[in-house]
């Protein structure tokens, strides 16, 4: 068996021309030669500003759509040849809520393991435990069409974990969880990639990303920007480090101070300035302890660029 989960050579999908309101649309070129693969037990991101190519890539590899030009492969089978093989070693979170209204929490979940060949009574036992995690057990009776939006997230999350597909497409998956429920699914994505489990995901969130992902992919426009792990991408950016001051009470003009600095971007709250400064350490360094002296100070943080800094400054410069 091949160690690569995915393979994506020379993709394009071109959406054609349509009227809209009389006038006639140009054809979008929304993935635009794209090409990359992905090994088996990567957690593995797909990152992009709006409209960059990343939900039609992946509704290709989910065999959603089909491309233009170009090939897929999904754990060795054809998006194209061989669909039916690809859709049994998939599980998917999409942006639309693909879930089944009209039955209840539980029955979707065990509906969706009879499809994927799990036993009765193994998926009521995998359901029962799944529910419990994703905080949904006692709505488990209910319709999921009188659910509100993010339970209904809940619930399309929980199938991912109800069956033991290769590969696991996640989109924008954390969608109305509250802090505590998303750490701990993040924990579990983990552990299913420790299983050997090949996860794909794409998220607004960059945090998310920097804290799940061993190998990022940045597109825009439909192509490639950038490609590695965080470290790698941040050497291919201009230095920029996070700084946060906390101040006993915030010194007189110290606005003044740190706009004299450039930040690229800066905030206060209440006794805090937080900064992020394009510079070389020594002087970041040295900027923190000229701030430093303008008052008494309670804590100093100074850390490496965010995967937030790498993006805007690998994508600002193309949206010129």
């Amino acid at each position: 068996m091949s160690d690569i989960a995915l393979r994506v050579d020379s993709l394009e999908k071109t959406f054609r021309s349509r009227t809209f309101y009389r006038r006639r649309e140009p054809p979008v070129l929304a993935v635009d030669g794209l090409s990359f693969a992905v090994r088996r037990g990567q957690i593995f991101g797909l990152l992009g500003p709006n409209g960059a190519g990343k939900t039609t890539t992946l509704r290709i590899l989910t065999t959603l759509i089909r491309p233009s030009a170009g090939s897929a492969e999904v754990d060795g089978f054809d998006v194209i040849e061989r669909p039916l093989e690809v859709r049994r070693r998939i599980s998917t979170v999409v942006q639309e809520t693909a879930v089944e209204l009209f039955l209840t929490v539980r029955d979707n979940l065990l509906t969706y393991a009879r499809f994927h060949g799990i036993a009765a009574a193994a998926a009521r036992r995998r359901a029962a435990e799944v529910m419990e995690r994703l905080e949904i057990a006692g709505e488990s009776d209910r319709k999921v069409q009188d659910l509100s939006g993010g339970y209904r997230r809940r619930v399309q999350v929980a199938k991912i974990f109800m069956v033991d597909t290769p590969v696991v497409f996640l989109d924008e998956f954390s969608t109305g969880m509250d802090p505590i429920l998303k750490r701990s699914v993040m924990q579990r994505l983990r552990d299913e990639a420790a299983r050997g489990r090949t996860v794909v995901l794409t998220t607004q969130v960059l945090g998310e990303a920097e804290e799940l992902c061993d190998d990022i992919l940045i597109i825009d426009r439909g192509r490639q920007v950038a490609r590695g792990d965080l470290h790698s991408l941040k050497l291919l950016c201009e230095p920029v480090y996070e700084v946060a001051l906390t101040f006993e009470r915030l010194p007189p003009g110290l606005e003044h101070d740190v706009a004299r600095l450039q930040p690229v971007r800066v905030g206060f709250d209440h006794n805090t300035v937080e900064l992020a400064l394009k510079a070389d350490e020594a002087k970041v360094l040295e900027n923190v302890a000229a701030l430093a002296r303008r008052g008494t100070v309670l804590r100093v943080e100074v850390t490496s660029a965010s995967l937030e800094d790498v993006f805007v400054q690998l994508t600002a410069g193309r949206r010129g």
